[in-house]
């Protein structure tokens, strides 16, 4: 079930922690992306067009923190989609010397479209070593359908030099739901961090069948290519 006043009001909230961590001694930090395709989770977001995106988070002491992230996006012409904010408040702190915990509400949000897309998630992230990670991520509402959904990533970064480093990530989104079947997606990509703040990024991106029947030409096997400079 969805909860309007939850849905107006946790940007509001996030965007006012984000505002606050940093008095609590906290780091205030962000990054701007231009990449040729906004993939997520295997299917793309722009129609297999490029999309700039810009992020920043704020981090207190105690490891609250609060984050507002922005991308174009392209989905079908009837919806007037053509922008997405993420919304983000969570915890994130270490459980031991190998391993740390990240748990978030995230809001995806698409402002001035002609149907309702809005819906909220939550998620859990464990990583060790801060190179290998498992996520999930479940919401009442998941793609704003009004059902279920569940998603689950394993990934492993491999650093291979102070430049270069290497990512990867499989994936399943349980949308039996929603849409009465799931899929399942991975993800390959280099790295290069050529020169600080900015790092090239190409990464290769793969989906089962499953996506393919449930999302006609977003899903499949596309490479996409970002820019990011962190600051």
């Amino acid at each position: 079930m969805r909860i309007p006043s939850f849905r107006t009001s946790f940007p509001a909230c996030a965007f006012l922690l984000a505002l606050a961590a940093p008095a609590a001694a906290g780091t205030l930090g962000g990054n701007a992306t231009l990449t040729t395709d906004y993939v997520w989770r295997g299917t793309t977001q722009t129609q297999g067009d490029p999309a700039i995106q810009a992020g920043v988070k704020a981090a207190a002491g105690n490891g609250l923190y609060g984050s507002v992230w922005g991308s174009s996006v392209e989905f079908a012409p009837d919806t007037h989609a053509s922008s997405e904010f993420d919304f983000v408040v969570g915890w994130a702190g270490a459980l031991a010397d190998d391993w740390a915990l990240d748990v978030n509400l995230t809001h995806y949000r698409y402002p001035g479209t002609t149907v309702d897309l809005d819906w909220t998630e939550l998620n859990g992230t464990v990583t060790w070593k801060q190179n290998y990670w498992a996520q999930v991520g479940w919401s009442n509402d998941a793609l704003a359908t009004d059902h279920h959904g569940t998603y689950a990533q394993l990934g492993a970064r491999l650093p291979l030099n102070a430049q270069w480093r290497l990512e990867g990530a499989v994936g399943h989104y349980w949308l039996d739901d929603a849409y009465g079947d799931g899929y399942a997606h991975g993800q390959l990509g280099a790295v290069w961090a050529f020169k600080a703040p900015f790092e090239l990024r190409v990464t290769a991106h793969a989906t089962d069948d499953s996506a393919k029947r449930l999302f006609p030409d977003l899903a499949g096997s596309r490479v996409e290519a970002a820019l990011q400079a962190s600051f």
